[in-house]
């Protein structure tokens, strides 16, 4: 599964970057390909291309915040996560995510 996404906090330091880390290394461990760009107290990092979204399988935000961008994701499956969920079990959520498109097939 390809995946992109964006994280992004309140504060848009400590939470922002921990999701990420932790989607990147769920994603390797199950075989998944993945780049998250993080938008927070410093702008946007890792910002995700027009390529890298239509190649994507998914987009996954995790935000506790609106992002911005938002319109380059039109037509693409997105699933909305808060950043507690993906903080707490990061295979799990990426195990579901891959069921669900699995299913819709």
């Amino acid at each position: 599964m390809k995946i992109v996404g964006v994280t992004a906090c309140t504060a848009g330091i400590a939470h922002t970057y921990l999701v990420k880390e932790k989607l990147v290394k769920a994603a390797q461990d199950l075989g998944h390909e993945i780049k998250i760009e993080t938008q927070g107290s410093i702008g946007t990092e890792c910002e995700l291309t027009a390529e890298d979204v239509a190649g994507a399988d998914v987009v996954l935000i995790s935000a506790d915040i609106l992002i911005s961008g938002r319109e380059r994701f039109r037509g693409k499956k997105i699933v909305e996560l808060p950043m507690k969920v993906v903080l707490n079990s990061p295979k799990g959520v990426l195990n579901k995510i891959e069921e669900k498109l699995k299913g819709a097939e």
